[in-house]
């Protein structure tokens, strides 16, 4: 259709729809982006020993359960970097290593799964001292994404750490599910 210079071409309805559509999508682009370098910031705040940096990736009332007993708190979070055997590590030479999550966004809140090993250095190289399943609840607030949970089972061969997997791979789960 030509134009004359001048003339009004009203929108047209088929692109304006397009274009909300394409907005959703960035948007959740954009999301996942965000909660792909949330995961990600994890392993070089630990490994730095930055409990400040733990502390913004979990929400106030965030909890990190790794099986022996949930810490509570993005206070009590961020002071796993603290603990003897997490400093120990340290001091040997460690890498906290996440795979790539699967996420799943609903709206604000968003449930991710992936693996991380723990490696340490020793005089015959480097070993991995805890390799696990882990699925994080996120939730998006005034400050952006923050970790709610994460639940972190070694794959020891447990039914537990498999379930772990099964659940962050359900694409049906709805804001209306209670954390797993």
């Amino acid at each position: 259709m030509r134009v004359s210079r001048g003339s009004y071409l009203p929108p047209d309805p088929d692109i304006i729809a397009r274009l909300a559509t394409l907005e959703t999508r960035l948007a959740a682009l954009e999301d996942e982006r965000a909660i792909l370098q949330l995961i990600a910031r994890y392993g070089p705040a630990v490994d730095s020993l930055s409990g400040a940096e733990v502390r913004d990736l979990w929400s106030p009332g965030g909890s990190y359960d790794f099986g022996s007993g949930a810490l509570v708190g993005s206070d009590a979070v961020a002071g796993l970097v603290d603990m003897a055997e997490h400093r120990g590590f340290v001091e040997r030479g460690s890498a906290h290593v996440l795979s790539l999550p699967v996420v799943h966004l609903e709206q604000d809140r968003a449930r991710a799964v992936n693996y991380s090993q723990v490696l340490v250095a020793g005089s015959d190289g480097w070993r991995a001292v805890r390799v696990a399943a882990n699925l994080w609840t996120l939730r998006r607030g005034p400050d952006g994404w923050r970790v709610e949970t994460r639940i972190n089972r070694l794959l020891d061969g447990s039914a537990e750490a498999r379930h772990l997997l099964a659940e962050g791979l359900d694409r049906d789960w709805t804001e209306g599910e209670e954390a797993p």
